[in-house]
C-alpha cells in the first residue's frame, strides 16, 4: 500500500456506470420482494435483475396498457409463480 494516494482527479458517485438505467425508490410487498431474492439466488443473477425483466417481458406482452401500481403487483405475482414452475 502506498503511503498517499492523489484523489485530485476523482469524482463522486457509483463505481460502476449504470448508462441506460435510472435509480428509483419503490416499496413493494416483503412477500414479492423474499420471493424474487430466492428466485434469483436459484438462478445466479440478481433479484434487481429478475425484477426488471420481468416488468420488461409483461411490456412486451401488453405494451398497449399503461402500467399501474395494481398491475405491477400482480405481474411480480404471476411472474413469481411462472419461475416457481419452471
Amino acid at each position: 500500500m502506498r503511503d498517499e494516494y492523489d484523489f485530485s482527479q476523482g469524482k463522486r458517485g457509483a463505481a460502476i456506470s449504470s448508462e441506460g438505467k435510472t435509480r428509483i425508490t419503490i416499496y413493494l410487498d416483503d412477500e414479492i420482494l423474499n420471493c424474487f431474492r430466492e428466485l434469483a439466488q436459484e438462478k445466479g443473477i440478481g433479484y434487481q435483475t429478475l425484477i426488471n425483466q420481468s416488468l420488461k417481458d409483461y411490456l412486451k406482452k401488453n405494451s398497449d396498457q399503461p402500467l399501474t401500481e395494481n398491475d405491477l403487483r400482480r405481474v411480480l405475482r404471476e411472474e413469481l409463480i411462472r419461475e416457481r414452475n419452471n
